[in-house]
C-alpha cells in the first residue's frame, strides 16, 4: 500500500515538473495507438477489452491536447492491415468505433470546445454502420474549427499517396491539368476531402520504433519529431504525453539553431547586400544560437560579411551549411 502511494506521489511530481518544462505546443500531433491487444493479454482479457481501455486513454489525450494548445490531433484507429485480423475481433472494434463516434459527437465537452471530428482513409471499405456513425459525427461537428480531431480508419499512407498520384495522372491525361502546374499543393489537395495540417509530432506507444506508413506526406515532408514509448496505449499517461511534447520542443529548438547557422554561413560567405533573405532569417533565429555564436544585430543588419565574422568565435559555423557534431 505504501509503495503504491509513494509511486503515485512520484508520478504526480514528475508530471508537474514536465508541465513546467513544456513551453510551446506543436500544432498537429499524430498518434499511433499501439498495444491495446497486448494490454488485454497482459491482464488476461480478450482484445475488445483492450480496445475499450484504449478508448478511455483517447478521451484523456484529447483533453491534454486542448490544455496545452494543440490545434489538431490525428489518431491511427484502424489500418488497412487490420482487415487481416480475425473477423470477430474486427466486428467488436467496429462496434466500439460506432459507439465512441456517436458518444463523442453528442458530448458537451466536444461542443463546448469547438471540436471538429473528421475521418480519413479508405472509408468505403468500412461496414455501413461505421460509415453511418462517421457521417453522424462529422455532421454534428462540421461547424467547429477550434480543434480538429482526425480519426484514421481503413488507413494506409502509401495507398493514399498512390490514389492521389493516379488522380493527378488522370487529369493530366484528360488535359485538365498540365504537368508544369503540378506542385505540393496539387498532391495535398487530393489526399483528403478536407485540409490536414503538416504533422509536427508523431507519438507511438507499445514499444515498437516505426511509424507504420502513417501520414507520410504530412509528417516526412515536415520532418516531424517522433516519440516512441514503451507503455501500451491504455497505460499511456500524461507524463508520457508531456515527454513527447518535450521531444518536439527539443527538435524544434535544434531546427531553429540549424537555420540560424546556415543563414550565418551564407552571410559569411557572400556579401550581405546579395543575401537579404539570409540576413532576415539570421535576425529571426539569432536567439536560438548559443551566446558565443550570436552576432551583433547591427552587424547582421548593416555590416559586411567580414564584420559579422569578427563578432563570432572562429570554428563554430560550418561554411557548407552543416552543423557542429553536438547537433547531429
Amino acid at each position: 500500500m505504501m509503495r503504491r502511494w509513494l509511486r503515485r506521489r512520484i508520478d504526480w511530481g514528475y508530471e508537474k515538473l514536465l508541465s513546467r518544462e513544456v513551453s510551446g505546443a506543436p500544432t498537429h500531433v499524430a498518434v499511433i495507438q499501439d498495444g491495446n491487444r497486448r494490454y488485454a493479454n497482459k491482464h488476461g482479457e480478450h482484445a475488445p477489452e483492450g480496445h475499450r481501455a484504449g478508448a478511455n486513454t483517447t478521451e484523456r489525450v484529447l483533453e491534454w491536447c486542448q490544455e496545452i494548445g494543440i490545434e489538431e490531433l490525428t489518431l491511427y484507429a484502424f489500418s488497412t492491415e487490420n482487415f487481416a485480423r480475425p473477423q470477430h475481433e474486427q466486428e467488436a472494434l467496429f462496434d466500439l468505433l460506432c459507439e465512441k463516434l456517436r458518444e463523442f459527437a453528442d458530448a458537451d465537452r466536444v461542443h463546448d470546445n469547438g471540436v471538429c471530428i473528421r475521418a480519413i482513409g479508405d472509408l468505403d471499405r468500412l461496414p455501413p454502420r461505421v460509415r453511418d456513425a462517421i457521417e453522424y459525427a462529422e455532421d454534428r461537428t462540421a461547424g467547429y474549427d477550434d480543434f480538429v480531431l482526425n480519426i484514421a480508419l481503413a488507413y494506409g499512407g502509401r495507398a493514399q499517396l498512390l490514389e492521389a498520384a493516379r488522380s493527378v495522372a488522370r487529369d493530366v491525361q484528360s488535359g485538365d491539368l498540365s504537368v508544369g502546374s503540378v506542385d505540393d499543393s496539387t498532391i495535398t489537395d487530393r489526399l483528403y476531402a478536407q485540409p490536414v495540417r503538416d504533422v509536427d509530432l508523431i507519438i507511438r506507444t507499445g514499444g515498437d520504433e516505426r511509424t507504420s506508413n502513417f501520414l507520410p506526406w504530412h509528417a516526412n515532408g515536415n520532418e516531424a519529431a517522433v516519440f516512441f514509448c514503451a507503455p501500451y496505449w491504455p497505460e499511456f499517461s500524461k507524463s508520457d504525453f508531456l515527454r513527447g511534447i518535450r521531444t518536439y520542443e527539443s527538435r524544434a529548438e535544434s531546427w531553429r539553431r540549424t537555420r540560424a547557422r546556415r543563414a550565418l554561413a551564407l552571410v559569411r560567405a557572400i556579401s550581405d547586400v546579395e543575401l537579404p533573405e539570409a540576413r532576415s532569417i539570421l535576425s529571426r533565429f539569432r536567439d536560438s544560437l548559443p551566446r558565443s555564436e550570436q552576432p551583433d544585430p547591427a552587424a547582421v543588419a548593416h555590416s559586411s560579411s567580414v564584420q559579422v565574422d569578427d563578432d563570432l568565435e572562429s570554428g563554430e559555423v560550418v561554411p557548407d551549411g552543416g552543423t557542429p557534431a553536438e547537433d547531429q
